[in-house]
């Protein structure tokens, strides 16, 4: 067939069948042999939109095969990752003669097709503060072709298994030929979601996603297609001692309360109730609370309990669940998943909430579950469920004949915020790699405090301000953030918080410095700067220029008054409910947003010089890096402390260990 015209662009979107859920991530997904392309809906340069029904034996044309894997052809689509994986598997299963990846023969991305030529219409949209969903993108940008509403029905019907029933004859797939009106639907859902990707394209033609977080996004990709190990050995036993020991638990329960389902809150609470004991909650702060005044025989139950709730099979669930052939997990990381910040998101396993490890015996521990002799193991620790969740990060590993480099910034937040700020006595503390909590301790109490000398008790508290105070946080921040569970008074944390203030003046000055640049931006629809960030109001958006060139995007602001009676901001965006909404914000608020940026951005930076690296993972400021046994770490540090030219006079440090398996050192 011949080709129409030169292909520049190509707009992609699929509908497609597997056996394996798409809850446990594409690449398995698209790896199932039973994987297949239903429909193929295509664009070529903003044309008409072409479907291709494939199941009902059209074929793509060859032209568009070749497009796929060249470099000069620009692939679009919402939520690109699922195209280009999905076709990568499908290329090489049914067209190897047009399949190409890219890197090294000893890297583990040989499946995938390069993703430097493919972009994100999702990406767009959330770098620009709208949803990452295709229906609420074009609900929030009045699109006039919308997505339509039957799709997830669509979807359910055709693109899953199915249960057998007499009335459906006992199959356990639903083929176009079972209901045709659907299918014709189905085609026109298809051909729909590439016309509102283009839509969405074209809406925001007028504020391009810098080639930089271009550039970025493509190296997310890479880090994704890379995957990292995972020892099924550790995570088989691990679900399976933990069946063992949730039987254990429970039937040990049953014989001290006699309840047919301890594991029930009714149940128990009911229990508790007999005992003259009443909660309104059993979650987990208030078990704690309740066993500091209940008798020995309740509080052996709610211990018990206790281990019952842990849910750390759940993390070992989705590693199983996820593992693609060749023993790696891919795919998780969402790029841009918290776009107020830019940072990424976790996804399937969630490696950015992974519990941390303090057991001293780590690896004798991590052995015996290897080993998989649960007696052992039960001999050895009383709260079988609690090891098992300090073990989940080591069933990552490196593959063999390698190992992981850990590195991460050294208060990388602390140090941006004083950057900015010119907080110049916490910068003198960075310069001579001292101890930022007893710094400030000794601040905030005027004396001086040693991590393991002189006024120590002070440094708690000095963390605990540390963690809780640097965007504008009050008594409420260091309550939540575990101050009084910590042994401070209530009557210490107002004094705490004015202590902190009093030694941050230039970091207060900056909050406010922010809430007034906002303000007068939106105010007077103009652009303003303080401490070099820039706040340009713009087309009903209000934007903060970062050092680094990107963009901060708030939708729709506009000035209003908050509850306590005072001026604040407001803009619409993804709420904590995932739902769109109008949010309040004011100057400290805007100041996080700008640091959590500015840190994401350096390590962006630092994933840039180490890009000649094996990358196999991230959680928050830490990379985790496969390299082989001679690779130093020294050197790996060093490479990621370098201050990017945007931002010169930061001082950055990274530090690191090496590891034959992941954890938290």
């Amino acid at each position: 067939m011949q080709i129409p015209e030169v292909i520049k662009k190509l707009s992609i979107d699929l509908e497609t069948y597997s056996s394996v859920p798409i809850k446990c991530g594409v690449y398995p997904y698209a790896e199932s042999p039973d994987a297949e392309i239903l429909l193929f809906g295509y664009s070529i340069n903003d044309k008409s939109v072409i479907v291709v029904d494939v199941a009902n034996g059209e074929e793509i044309p060859n032209y568009i095969l070749k497009a796929l894997t060249d470099d000069s052809v620009i692939k679009w689509a919402f939520n690109a990752s699922f195209e280009r994986v999905f076709l990568s598997y499908w290329l090489k299963r049914n067209y190897p003669e047009y399949f190409e990846s890219y890197s090294i023969l000893e890297d583990s991305v040989g499946n995938y097709l390069d993703p430097s030529s493919w972009k994100c219409s999702m990406i767009w949209s959330a770098y620009m503060g709208l949803p990452l969903s295709l229906e609420g993108v074009g609900a929030v940008l009045g699109l006039e072709e919308q997505k339509l509403k039957e799709g997830k029905d669509l979807i359910r019907y055709f693109c899953v298994p199915c249960k057998p029933t007499k009335a459906n004859g006992g199959r356990t797939r639903n083929m176009p030929s079972d209901a045709p009106e659907k299918w014709e639907l189905f085609k026109k859902y298809n051909k729909r979601d590439v016309e509102v990707e283009m839509s969405i394209q074209h809406k925001l033609s007028r504020f391009p996603v810098p080639d930089s977080v271009w550039d970025e996004y493509h190296i997310d990709q890479e880090i994704n297609d890379r995957g990292i190990l995972l020892d099924m050995d550790v995570v088989k036993n691990a679900i399976r001692f933990d069946a063992f020991s949730k039987a254990r638990l429970i039937g040990t329960l049953k014989d001290k309360t006699e309840l047919e389902n301890p594991n029930s809150v009714v149940q128990m609470k009911d229990w508790l109730s007999s005992k003259g004991i009443e909660t309104v909650s059993l979650d987990k702060k208030a078990i704690v609370d309740l066993l500091k005044t209940v008798p020995s025989d309740v509080a052996d139950v709610l211990k018990l309990r206790q281990q019952l709730a842990k849910s750390s099979v759940k993390k070992y669930q989705a590693m199983e669940n996820s593992v693609c052939a060749d023993g790696r997990a891919r795919g998780m990381f969402q790029f841009y998943g918290a776009n107020r910040s830019g940072r990424w998101a976790g996804r399937i396993i969630q490696l950015q909430n992974l519990p941390q490890n303090h057991i001293s015996d780590l690896e004798e521990a991590r052995d015996i579950v290897k080993s998989g002799d649960y007696e052992f193991m039960n001999i050895l620790y009383d709260d079988i469920p609690d090891a098992l969740s300090q073990l989940i990060r080591t069933a990552f590993v490196p593959k063999p004949d390698y190992k992981f480099c850990v590195a991460d910034f050294s208060a990388i937040e602390a140090r941006v915020i004083a950057f900015l700020a010119k907080e110049n006595w916490r910068m003198d503390v960075f310069r001579n790699n001292g101890d930022i909590y007893c710094a400030s301790a000794s601040a905030m109490f005027h004396v001086p405090v040693e991590k393991h000398g002189q006024n120590a008790h002070l440094r708690q508290k000095g963390k605990i301000a540390e963690l809780a105070l640097g965007y504008g946080g009050s008594v409420g921040a260091l309550t939540s953030m575990g101050a009084l569970d910590m042994g401070l008074s209530e009557d210490e944390l107002q004094p705490l918080v004015n202590s902190w203030r009093a030694a941050n003046p230039n970091i207060v000055q900056f909050w406010w410095d922010v809430d007034n640049a906002v303000k007068t931006s939106i105010k007077q629809r103009t652009a303003t700067e303080t401490h070099g960030i820039k706040f340009i109001y713009q087309s009903g958006m209000l934007f903060i220029a970062l050092p680094s060139g990107r963009r901060l995007t708030y939708v729709r602001p506009k000035i209003g008054e908050n509850r306590f009676g005072g001026e604040s901001v407001t803009y619409e965006g993804v709420g904590t409910n995932k739902k769109w909404k109008r949010i309040e914000s004011y100057g400290p608020k805007f100041v996080e947003n700008i640091v959590q940026a500015i840190s994401r951005d350096i390590l962006c930076y630092a994933m840039r010089t180490l890009s000649h690296c094996f990358i196999v993972g991230h959680v928050h400021d830490e990379l985790i890096i496969e390299t082989p046994m001679n690779a130093r770490l020294d050197a790996i540090c060093e490479q990621m402390g370098r201050t990017p030219d945007w931002i010169d006079g930061l001082l950055l440090r990274a530090d690191g260990y090496e590891t034959e398996f992941y954890k938290k050192d």
